[in-house]
């Protein structure tokens, strides 16, 4: 493994890792309030953290950088930008918009974190779909992850199916679409811009469905406020930033892998933070993701060639 790909691949544990501890903001967020106005915040929020940031580096390259900083001001750059946020943004609105659906029809966390990150098995898929390849290495290393997920979320009696989970697996669905999204424009434009990008138009698009959906009180977002200060500062604003930083000249099947480790990373918190049970089987299932991650980062073996060199 290179250093770039070292790099890109803590960015996307990083990510993960503030994933899965938002699960249980989100469904403390749903006693409160709806779920357009739950995600119409936390993309708001997700803006307001990263714009001063873009603001700022882009006076830093008049200055330092003049070139690249006519490029990030060109017509065509901007066109780019636009498009790529908005069509980043409406993946990310339908994908959380989804998700706490799902939670509000009672699906529960340990299930939702399963049937999310079954994107890990749409990614390629699609990816197939639309004409990219993914070795065999990779689709082995799905297996795996997938069977960790079931040891992992899924109670040994199993689970019915029931509304909620319908929604969370449509949320998985549009998740895979914005990794592949992301993959497509994040090499057009800078990383940060395109990530405040989604969240501001992301933003627009969820408080056009609160106008017409919800009616928000202020006693509900005062509720809410700290779980839609977590998803909106650390989730939407730092973990969805690096997710499209991390992703940058990665496989999008590796990256969906590691990214799907914050269905682990949020049974371990619950065992170290909040000293919940953690049974042998999670603990097999996370050995299992841990496993898959590596193994679709190992180097595909070379076939042999007959005759001389």
């Amino acid at each position: 493994m290179s250093l770039f790909q070292l790099r890109q691949t803590v960015l996307l544990l990083i990510t993960a890792t503030i994933w899965g501890l938002s699960f249980v903001a989100q469904s403390v967020g749903m006693d409160h309030v709806g779920p357009f106005t739950f995600t119409a915040s936390r993309m708001f929020l997700g803006a307001l953290v990263l714009l001063p940031f873009v603001l700022w580096n882009r006076s830093r390259l008049a200055a330092s950088n003049p070139a690249e900083h006519a490029r990030r001001t060109s017509p065509a750059y901007m066109k780019m930008l636009l498009l790529g946020g908005a069509a980043c943004g409406l993946c990310l609105f339908g994908g959380e918009s989804l998700q706490q659906f799902g939670l509000v029809h009672d699906t529960e966390v340990g299930k939702a974190g399963f049937i999310t990150a079954l994107y890990i098995v749409l990614v390629p898929m699609i990816g197939l779909a639309l004409g990219r390849r993914t070795g065999w290495l990779v689709w082995a290393a799905v297996a795996v992850a997938i069977g960790g997920l079931w040891f992992l979320c899924v109670p040994p009696e199993g689970f019915s199916v029931r509304l909620g989970d319908l929604y969370t697996l449509l949320c998985a669905f549009v998740f895979s679409l914005h990794i592949l999204v992301i993959s497509h424009f994040v090499t057009k434009v800078n990383g940060v811009e395109l990530a405040c990008g989604q969240f501001v138009c992301g933003s627009i698009i969820a408080s056009a469905a609160v106008l017409i959906a919800e009616s928000p009180t202020i006693e509900g977002l005062q509720g809410a406020l700290l779980p839609i200060l977590w998803a909106g500062i650390m989730s939407n604003g730092i973990a969805y930033t690096l997710q499209i930083v991390g992703q940058r000249g990665m496989n999008e099947t590796v990256a969906s892998l590691i990214m799907s480790l914050e269905s682990a990373i949020a049974v371990i918190a619950g065992w170290l933070l909040l000293g919940e049970v953690l049974s042998q089987r999670e603990l097999f299932g996370c050995v299992l993701m841990a496993g898959a991650v590596v193994l679709a980062q190992l180097p595909a073996p070379k076939s042999r060639r007959s005759g001389k060199d």
